[in-house]
């Protein structure tokens, strides 16, 4: 029995065209227009011409060019920017999913393998968006006799947590999305809620596998949080501060890791540990507990946590790159900006209308946001390197390493820092500046 395919008509096209056309316009003007309003009446407007704009007047821009650029830099300077897009959520979220894809095809290279190939033309790009359809799709299951709610809230937790990690991470000079004279405390603060965490979700599945795989977590998470903060009391010794930006203004003329190269080693060691990645993936073990402590998560929620795993990962190497690596610091390459349109706008076509405000960011933002992607994408590829030529260590190795070596090694370094300090080399008033 043949099938008749179904002929294409250029009519029926434009028709559905044109109802896809209208339904996005009804839609944008009953709930689109009103949702910008009220965001618009939350934002302090800028001044065009002499006058402060109103929520009604912004709406202009459509028909009045000279307005949209300042409206258009005012929301980028706004916290719900700087929270939901950049430098927060949104471009880490984008960063962890492009490394995500990244470590599939760099893997692969290293063992002498292809990868994501088939998902797109171009080696496989579009895996990452597959692989997103096909756990938004799936079914998630909870196990009978589970503790749902902290079931259901331990992704979310997981996800919330490593966003408030972000939060933290200075992008470029001012463009951060919280800044506390405390920011390294608060770091720490952050990190120790992902331990407990992963011990609530995998005692919630009422799992075997998840319960060994929790209290495994538990244990490494605690054995390297403590050098982990010893490995970082050289940098406050030689800084004498705890806010994260005034750590990367202090590298202006030379990297903290040229002074302090046993607490990076020490520091990375950790990063590793607490991020569960190979050598110090016993949590996860799939060869020995099935997935660990991820066993029983499927669909959207299993995504969450890879997620936040991802979000996780590229904090604590941005935090590597703000406290060794000088940060946004770096030659000046973006080129300068003309300095008639920085002071006087351009003008649009026959309108002639001046638009102020250009350029939306300034040159010292833009370069310093290159040279932190750079140095962090630098860092993420050496936390990936191990996953490809290392194999797992025994816990006992892993605690011995965590709780006797790196503690002694961060120890070194403090004592260093110390010696540098008080014999003048280094700090107020110190040899080199």
């Amino acid at each position: 029995m043949s099938t008749i395919a179904p002929q294409f008509r250029l009519s029926r096209f434009i028709a559905s065209l044109f109802d896809i056309i209208f339904w996005v316009l009804l839609i944008f003007s009953l709930v689109g227009l009103p949702i910008v309003f009220i965001i618009l009446f939350y934002i302090k407007m800028p001044i065009v011409n002499g006058q402060m704009l109103t929520p009604y007047l912004a709406m202009t821009w459509m028909a009045d060019p000279s307005r949209t650029l300042p409206i258009i830099k005012t929301l980028l300077h706004t916290t719900f920017f700087h929270v939901i897009a950049f430098p927060g959520f949104g471009f880490a979220a984008l960063l962890a999913a492009a490394t995500i894809f990244v470590e599939r095809k760099f893997l692969a290279k290293i063992q002498l393998r292809v990868g994501p190939l088939y998902c797109g033309k171009i080696e496989g790009i579009l895996q990452l968006m597959g692989d997103g359809l096909k756990l938004i799709s799936k079914e998630i299951i909870i196990p009978a006799k589970a503790d749902k709610p902290i079931f259901w809230v331990g992704p979310l937790l997981f996800v919330g947590t490593a966003g408030a990690f972000v939060s933290l991470i200075p992008v470029a000079r001012g463009w951060v999305v919280a800044n506390p004279s405390v920011g390294l405390l608060a770091v720490f603060a952050t990190i120790g809620f992902f331990p407990i965490i992963s011990v609530l979700t995998a005692w919630a599945a009422n799992n075997k596998w998840t319960f060994i795989g929790g209290l495994r977590a538990l244990h490494q998470m605690i054995a390297f949080e403590i050098p982990l903060i010893l490995s970082l009391l050289s940098i406050v010794i030689l800084t004498g501060t705890l806010n994260l930006s005034q750590i990367v203004e202090s590298q202006q003329h030379y990297w903290w890791i040229v002074f302090a190269p046993i607490s990076a080693i020490v520091f990375f060691i950790c990063i590793i540990a607490e991020l569960e990645r190979i050598p110090f993936d016993l949590p996860e073990a799939e060869s020995e507990i099935v997935a660990g402590w991820l066993t029983e998560f499927s669909g959207m929620m299993y995504g969450l946590i890879q997620l936040g795993t991802y979000l996780k990962l590229y904090a604590f190497a941005g935090l590597f790159t703000v406290l060794f690596l000088g940060g946004w610091n770096g030659p000046m390459v973006w080129p300068p900006f003309p300095a008639d349109i920085v002071t006087h706008g351009i003008t649009i076509g026959p309108i002639t209308a001046k638009i102020p405000g250009l350029p939306l960011f300034d040159q010292d933002m833009l370069n310093g946001t290159l040279w932190f992607v750079i140095k962090t994408v630098g860092v993420i590829l050496l936390i990936l390197l191990p996953r490809g030529v290392f194999p797992r260590i025994r816990i006992d190795m892993l605690l011995h390493t965590g709780w006797y070596k790196l503690i002694g090694l961060a120890f070194i370094n403090i004592f260093i820092a110390l010696g540098l300090l008080y014999a003048g080399v280094l700090g107020p008033g110190g040899l080199i500046q």
